[in-house]
């Protein structure tokens, strides 16, 4: 059985971003999929100095290796200024310091939602550029805008058409790692 990780690119405790994950997550019967809580993991500030003083927090280590065992990502970006949250931006810093092809051979699911009419799309197409340089290969995108009004906890994506979307995007991120 293919195994697929799943995270938000938020440390928020509160993260849509993580909801969009975990509803995600709830779809796939075809794999074994792990839905991250990033919330409790912290790194501090990436920093030269931090790197080699300190070295690499087990956390990241542990994190890595984990990856490394998943055939596929789902990734789902939350947007601050119209970027990637500096929690994402470091995560990569320090991965990419462990490991520069720390996603070789991974194939992603990359999505973002934000209240906004954007839905994130700013961020998700930062990262979209970003993750091949890892070795990522990304194989589908999914931005939902407005999130409040197209999306319930409870039932997932109430909006006929990005649901239709979603599922059509998912689908063809099984079917790459089939």
């Amino acid at each position: 059985m293919k195994k697929i990780i799943a995270f938000a690119g938020s440390n928020s405790s509160k993260s849509i971003n993580y909801q969009l994950i975990k509803y995600t997550a709830s779809l796939i019967e075809e794999a074994e999929v792990d839905a991250l809580d990033m919330s409790g993991i912290a790194f501090p500030i990436y920093s030269e100095d931090i790197e080699r003083t300190e070295g690499f927090k087990n956390s990241l280590v542990e994190l890595i290796n984990y990856i490394k065992q998943a055939d596929g990502l789902i990734i789902s970006v939350n947007e601050h200024n119209g970027t990637m949250s500096a929690y994402f931006k470091n995560l990569i810093d320090w991965m990419s310091r462990f490991n520069a092809k720390f996603l070789e051979g991974k194939k992603v699911f990359l999505m973002s939602t934000s209240n906004g009419k954007l839905g994130g799309k700013r961020s998700l197409e930062a990262v979209k550029l970003i993750l091949p340089f890892f070795g990522a290969e990304i194989i589908t995108t999914f931005s939902l805008p407005q999130y409040n009004e197209h999306f319930s906890p409870e039932k997932g994506i109430t909006e006929d058409n990005f649901k239709k979307m979603h599922q059509e995007s998912l689908q063809q991120f099984l079917a790459s790692l089939a």
